[in-house]
């Protein structure tokens, strides 16, 4: 895999935090794991947000055309 090099800066009271859980030769695979988990997230709220405007904007034509198959949804079944 290739990789990239970067200088970031965390505030001291999160460096802490991780140092206390993480090993000083481990902190790279740390982050790199826990901005992929973040990137995910943020990719899987994007998804979602599309498919909800996808659903709004196709709304009409969905009730139109359960509308349209209503009648012989209902064929064949005894009336109550």
């Amino acid at each position: 895999m290739n990789t990239v090099r970067l200088n970031i800066t965390l505030p001291d009271n999160l460096a802490a935090r991780m140092n206390s859980f993480i090993k000083p030769r481990q902190r790279s695979r740390f982050i790199a794991e826990a901005v992929g988990q973040k990137i995910a997230e943020l990719e899987e709220f994007a998804l979602k947000k599309q498919l909800e405007e996808g659903y709004k904007a196709r709304r009409e034509e969905s009730l139109e055309i359960t509308k349209d198959f209503e009648n012989s949804d209902l064929r064949g079944w005894d009336e109550y």
